[in-house]
Parts: C-alpha cells; structure tokens; sequence
C-alpha cells in the first residue's frame, strides 16, 4: 500500500486498532497516535508541572516507553487514561526527584563548614518572601482570590466553589495559574516555592 494511502488510512483508524497496530512494530500507526494525543497529553502535564519544559520532557518519554514496551503492553481502558494516569505517575516521580536533589545540597550545606552569616541567609529568604508578597499581590483579581481563599484559609476546592459559584475546575485551573505565575515572577523552582507558601 503506497505510504500516502497507509497514512489516511491510519487517521480513520481507531484508537483500538492503532494500539494493534502499534503492537505489530507498525511506526505509522504510533506516529498518528502520537499526532492525535501529543497536545491533549502536554496540556495535562503542563497542568500538573506548570513547567513547559518539564512537560514535553515528560509527555516524550511516555511516549518513547509506549514505543519500547509495544509488543507486550496492554491497554484496557483506552489510551487516553492510559497517558493521563502515565502522567500522573511520571510528576510524581519528577516532584520526589527534584525534592531529594534539594535535601541533598540542604545536608550538604548543614554538613558543610558554617563560613557563611547566617544573618545573609535570613535577610535573602525574608527578600524573597516580600518578593512572593508582591507576586502574590499582581496575581488577577479573580485568581489572587482564590489562592488567598486556599493558601490563608486553608479552603478546600469544593470550599471556595461553593463560596464563590464557580466549579471545582475553575478553583483548580486559578490556582495552577496562579502558581506558574508566581514561579516566573520569582523565577524559583516549584518545589522552592511550595516550600515558601508553606512556612
């Protein structure tokens, strides 16, 4: 079958018959998988990482671990859970990761030889929290209220909803901008500001 045939006929195909396909060593029907399913899976884990780099490395490698565990993987409950709960998994691993990296250098520095004014260290965290302060004050009306409502009032999602007549999404998708905004203000890492929000 000439490859232009093979290619339209890989886009009528359904996600089930793609999988088989897939399984079979056919790279056309993973490369239409991947095409249909790369900006819903990346718009997920955006979500969840607030981080476009971090997001596109994380939706690859789903993708490369799909390619690679073709012959003996099984898909039951459809490809679009499968890559949601993948995501899912691939964040957590990443946000365990990037937190034992910054306990290492915390046990380092603990370790390490006390030159250093500690007085510098606590006039540089209180600069950034008045820094945060300011971020968190920019934030959009709308957004800056529910992140208030979660962070100062410890609010559940179903809490400020409820309160403001908005659904559960919408609390979820002020706060996720909410914290990626804060992150390119500050220009930290999201664990680092996890951990300022939480002091």
């Amino acid at each position: 079958m000439p490859l232009a045939l093979q290619q339209s006929f890989h886009e009528k195909s359904s996600d089930h018959e793609l999988l088989k396909l897939v399984g079979a060593n056919n790279r056309l029907a993973f490369t239409e998988l991947y095409h249909r399913y790369w900006d819903k899976a990346f718009t997920v884990a955006m979500h969840r990482t607030a981080d476009e780099d971090v997001a596109a490395e994380i939706v690859q490698d789903i993708f490369v671990s799909l390619w690679q565990r073709r012959a003996t993987l099984q898909i039951k409950n459809g490809i679009a859970t499968y890559l949601s709960a993948a995501i899912k998994y691939k964040v957590i691993n990443h946000l365990a990761s990037q937190y034992k990296q910054q306990q290492h250098l915390v046990n380092l520095a603990n370790s390490a030889p006390q030159t250093t004014d500690s007085t510098n260290d606590w006039l540089a965290e209180k600069e950034l929290r008045q820094l945060l302060d300011e971020a968190i004050h920019q934030l959009p009306p709308k957004c800056k209220m529910v992140f208030l409502m979660s962070r100062e009032e410890n609010k559940t999602y179903a809490e400020i909803a409820d309160e403001l007549g908005i659904s559960e999404k919408t609390v979820e998708a002020h706060l996720s901008k909410a914290l990626s905004s804060l992150r390119q203000s500050l220009k930290i890492s999201l664990p680092l500001l996890l951990f300022l929000l939480g002091k």
